[in-house]
């Protein structure tokens, strides 16, 4: 269990460069989920699509310094891991080359 706070010490190396851009995926009813079936890359993509975010950021604006992605439900580890590092290599030109993942 932890706090905001806490994961905003821990991901972030830089003090003042840490905001937060929450999104949710899948954003949809919940009568609705039973129907739609979504699978780990489903998800993923979701995560970065900017319709998905609780703010309107331009990513052509700025870079992620890293991210955070909490799966619940019954997800194998190597798929997430697998998904995730491809969504970076994909989207490598909106994350910042310096900080080490």
């Amino acid at each position: 269990n932890s706090d905001l706070r806490k994961l905003a010490v821990n991901l972030i190396p830089f003090p003042r460069l840490h905001f937060f851009n929450v999104s949710f995926a899948p954003l949809e009813a919940g009568k609705d989920a039973e129907y739609t079936g979504k699978n780990v890359k489903d998800i993923t993509e979701a995560v970065f699509y900017p319709k998905q975010m609780m703010m309107a950021p331009d990513v052509r604006e700025g870079k992620y310094l890293t991210a955070a992605v909490t799966f619940r439900g019954k997800f194998s580890a190597k798929d997430v891991d697998e998904h995730m590092l491809n969504m970076q290599m994909k989207n490598q030109a909106y994350f910042v080359e310096w900080i080490p993942n």
